[in-house]
């Protein structure tokens, strides 16, 4: 249960206002990008490679094919920040069951078999297993971010049964099993609730990895062709890198913002959590 003294240290950690400061900012963009940008971001509305500043209609210029760079901008957020929450929401509830389920049943042939698909996973290269999935699945928003999340959750899976591995060792929990208790009940009213406060500070670090993965995807020509993305205006403006370098440099600009802010929420809530810190 979060208590008041959470909040009292969340308002005093700097790292974290700055990073929710960062993704209000995108959050916002991609919430506005309809109502400032009606049509469609992929239409092309101006003479090509228009450095911005050039023209107070387009602030940040246009792309090699005359696209509004602010208008893919805005809408690029939109497409990374639902990739990312959806791929991570997806992570973490696999990480979550499997993780209170393996803990709970520690040293037990249950815990064997969830651990070593766990080692199976963290041995694959998550990046190249995302692309073969999105390969036989087709590029889409769903197919990336289900490739994502079902390639992201072992992180989760083995900090939370570290976790439970030690709640399931407390005498409330032996006191749930001497009264009888079904192993159900005594997961999902005892261990579990009291497993999963790290989640929240590796959650805020996954969706940054996430973000950064579909970047990758989208960079390599993967990424859904009917929504535009951060990756691809990268990857399309690699094409004129040394003429027009504002194409790659401003969706990366925005990629490393997003990330960033994830993980400055990230380390702001670790200091929260730390134990060191909560006794001072």
């Amino acid at each position: 249960m979060i208590s008041r003294r959470f909040f009292t240290r969340l308002a005093s950690s700097y790292s974290t206002q700055t990073g929710l400061l960062l993704l209000l900012l995108v959050l916002f963009g991609a919430v506005s990008a309809s109502y400032f940008f009606p049509g469609d971001p992929r239409n092309m509305v101006a003479s090509p490679t228009l450095w911005p500043g050039a023209d107070a209609r387009f602030p940040l210029g246009t792309d090699m094919m005359g696209r509004d760079m602010l208008s893919g901008l805005l809408y690029g957020a939109r497409a990374s920040l639902l990739i990312g929450l959806f791929a991570t929401a997806l992570s973490v509830m696999l990480g979550i069951i499997i993780g209170v389920i393996a803990g709970y049943f520690g040293a037990s042939w249950i815990d064997d078999i969830l651990m070593r698909l766990t080692e199976v996973f963290l041995t694959m290269p998550r990046l190249l297993f995302a692309i073969a999935l999105v390969m036989v699945l087709g590029p889409s928003t769903f197919s990336i971010s289900l490739a994502l999340g079902a390639t992201s959750w072992p992180q989760i899976a083995r900090l939370v049964r570290g976790e439970a591995l030690r709640v399931r060792e407390m005498e409330f929990v032996r006191a749930a099993a001497t009264i009888g208790l079904g192993h159900v009940r005594i997961i999902t009213r005892h261990v579990l609730p009291n497993s999963i406060a790290p989640v929240m500070v590796a959650s805020s670090v996954l969706v940054a990895q996430v973000i950064l993965s579909e970047a990758s995807l989208s960079f390599l020509g993967l990424g859904d062709p009917s929504v535009v993305t951060w990756g691809g205006m990268v990857g399309s403006g690699r094409e004129v890198l040394r003429t027009a370098w504002y194409m790659t440099a401003l969706p990366g600009l925005a990629i490393f913002l997003t990330v960033m802010g994830f993980m400055l929420i990230g380390n702001g809530l670790n200091d929260i959590y730390n134990p060191r810190l909560q006794r001072n």
